[in-house]
């Protein structure tokens, strides 16, 4: 008990010290870095924010993002601030629009990461914005701990394997029936995607995963195309490839990444 009560006073201390420090959203065009080849559309009555290491477009009603886009460099890929899960509702958005931490409270759904905190562990204030809840959705343990979490760590692994810089687009797909989540009804989402791009050789992965339960952490069978992706959520992302193709997913050395990144941290 001692020791559950404990728990609950570092969460609660962490929240409230990253609300404290939540900086203002920053001017889009300080986030033009995060769309190198254009922004994707936004629908009405939705509002796009600007960090400092990311864009998301958020919706009101949902209270999830309709999308998030950065991109990640190698020297980004291989951040060494450690994580600590300092969740907090995005103050930039008015109550009652937003999601907030009682909503996922027993759950049974993860606070979901669109845009990695792994990816954004090069610095403190990045690192702190990723874990706002405007950047989360409703995700099953299955889907956020297994196919989601090795995508964004396969992305990594290729960033600093092959010295390549990519723009990474991910988003929800939900509609009117899907199931909510706590007092603010969180959208749960039915499916999520990611949109990698390899700004070396300009070719994009695309990729739309289910968030059930019991899936399985292989990527693979969840490829797409992002004109599949464009056809299923109504929204256009800009990539400079051909939309209708799925190109090669290069091999991952999760190995590399993880020894390489232990001597990097060391120092």
């Amino acid at each position: 008990m001692k020791k559950f009560l404990a728990s609950l006073v570092i969460f609660f201390t962490l929240s409230v010290v990253a609300v404290a420090q939540q900086a203002p959203p920053r001017p889009f065009t300080e986030c033009l870095e995060q769309v190198p080849y254009g922004s994707p559309n936004v629908f009405p009555n939705t509002t796009t924010i600007c960090r400092k290491a990311y864009l998301l477009n958020h919706n009101p009603v949902a209270k999830i993002p309709h999308w998030t886009a950065h991109t990640l460099t190698p020297p980004r890929a291989m951040g060494c601030l450690a994580r600590d899960d300092a969740f907090a509702a995005d103050q930039s958005l008015p109550r009652g629009t937003r999601a907030e931490l009682v909503d996922y409270q027993r759950s049974g759904y993860d606070q979901g990461h669109m845009v990695s905190n792994a990816d954004l562990s090069w610095d403190r204030q990045a690192a702190n914005e990723s874990f706002y809840l405007s950047n989360m959705s409703p995700q099953t343990p299955s889907l956020n701990r297994g196919p989601w979490k090795q995508l964004e760590t396969a992305v990594r692994a290729w960033s600093h394997e092959y010295k390549h810089v990519y723009t990474i687009y991910a988003g929800n797909i939900w509609s009117q029936n899907s199931k909510t989540i706590g007092p603010n009804r969180v959208v749960v989402p039915d499916y999520l995607f990611k949109i990698v791009i390899n700004n070396n050789t300009r070719q994009s992965l695309a990729f739309i995963m289910p968030n059930i339960a019991g899936i399985s952490s292989d990527i693979a069978p969840f490829q797409t195309t992002v004109a599949q992706i464009e056809q299923v959520t109504g929204l256009t992302f800009p990539v400079p490839d051909n939309k209708m193709m799925k190109n090669f997913i290069p091999p991952t050395n999760f190995k590399k990444l993880t020894e390489d990144k232990k001597i990097i941290c060391k120092n």
